[in-house]
């Protein structure tokens, strides 16, 4: 008796939603074309900034303790403070007040904290112990907050890689949750030689290593592809982090002729590994909607490659639906119909494709396939809206 043999099934990748950052999660929901600003394409914040939480607070000062180990209360934690700096909160605490804030942490007596309060009638501080260097870095905060987006980024640049994790985490953050386009809006100020030293450190965090390709993307060159080609065709782990960043990385700098080493490499090749190939799809949603540099028309024809996988072609559907990319109505059709108990995941996709498409050979289709899997079209049209067209790409300011 033979065995027979079964298709592969995608399992849940807990890892996925490592990749799934705010941009993309923006372009699964179809939410690009409602003008909401998307933060860095690649970048996923690590935690609220401290100008982000220094909005939500009643009061925000920087205070000097009182008191030494030796001194405060060890079992509360209780520390008196000196308020030195008001930077926000004025009409709450004024300098030279003091005030009583809880911190388990060594505390020597002159020790600067940078303290945020909330409910003025009965003000509870958080406590954050502060370098000399740091001190320096919040107070410039508030004045920050006022400025532009690149104008601001200009000043948190500075702070990337610094000796001090706080500062060099919070000026990521910031980075992270800025629009491209004020990323994109401070090229001359990017030092490129510095990207590329820090893109080449193996130690890099892939988080870090993603901001910096996407900011690579911006100021480089095409002096760079070289360089960029080896890592995509590396098969060293360090090499191939933030995968999706650096293939959108170099499709901006290569342009549209870039797009044949990519399908080569991961749309057309069914060796590559599915989180090399989603980079890949998730790159080229990237250059569709905020990249400017390659026309829609070319993307699309690298994601139909992705329709001749049957474990992969529904994370595209969606995308040819926004992108009104209405040449593949037979194709879906077939995909619908010889799909199987393993990969009718599809078959939604596909219908909810054909919903949005205008043609007539759409609504003949539908009717086509209701007949086969009525559940599948009925749970489209109760779960799902009809895609709506992305908005035009955006054309980056150094074009």
């Amino acid at each position: 008796m033979q065995s027979k043999r079964t298709k592969p099934t995608r399992a849940f990748h807990p890892w996925l939603f490592s990749l799934l950052t705010l941009p993309v999660v923006a372009v699964l929901l179809g939410l690009t074309g409602s003008g909401i600003a998307l933060a860095c394409p690649f970048c996923s914040a690590i935690s609220q900034t401290l100008r982000q939480e220094m909005e939500i607070m009643d009061a925000v000062v920087i205070a000097s303790a009182m008191q030494s180990d030796a001194t405060r209360n060890a079992d509360t934690g209780e520390v008196e403070m000196k308020i030195e700096t008001v930077l926000k909160g004025s009409s709450h605490v004024e300098a030279g007040q003091t005030v009583t804030a809880v911190y388990f942490g060594d505390v020597a007596k002159g020790r600067r904290f940078l303290l945020s309060g909330a409910d003025p009638n009965d003000m509870q501080w958080s406590c954050l112990p502060l370098t000399p260097r740091a001190e320096q870095y919040v107070i410039r905060i508030p004045d920050m907050a006022k400025k532009e987006g690149p104008e601001r980024l200009r000043f948190y640049m500075l702070y990337l890689q610094d000796d001090d994790s706080m500062l060099a985490r919070d000026a990521y953050d910031e980075f992270a949750v800025s629009p491209y386009a004020d990323v994109q809006a401070i090229r001359e100020d990017m030092d490129h030689d510095q990207l590329i030293t820090w893109i080449q450190d193996e130690s890099l965090s892939p988080d870090r290593k993603r901001l910096y390709l996407t900011m690579l993307g911006v100021c480089g060159t095409t002096e760079d592809l070289p360089m960029l080609e080896e890592m995509l065709k590396s098969t060293q782990k360090t090499a191939r982090t933030g995968m999706d960043a650096l293939i959108a990385c170099y499709l901006t700098l290569a342009g549209e002729s870039g797009l044949e080493l990519i399908n080569e490499q991961f749309l057309l090749n069914k060796q590559a590994s599915y989180a090399d190939t989603y980079a890949a799809i998730m790159a080229i949603r990237f250059h569709g909607t905020e990249g400017g540099v390659i026309a829609r028309s070319a993307l699309v024809e690298s994601l139909h490659h992705i329709l001749d996988r049957d474990d992969l072609a529904d994370l595209v559907i969606p995308d040819l639906a926004r992108w009104e990319d209405w040449s593949q109505v037979e194709k879906l059709k077939d995909l619908f119909l010889n799909a199987d108990p393993e990969n009718n995941w599809v078959r939604v996709p596909v219908v909810n494709y054909l919903r949005a498409c205008p043609k007539p050979e759409a609504a003949e289709a539908l009717e086509e396939l209701e007949k086969a899997d009525p559940a599948s079209v009925r749970r489209a049209n109760t779960f799902f809206a009809v895609p709506k067209p992305a908005a035009d790409t955006v054309q980056p300011s150094k074009q």
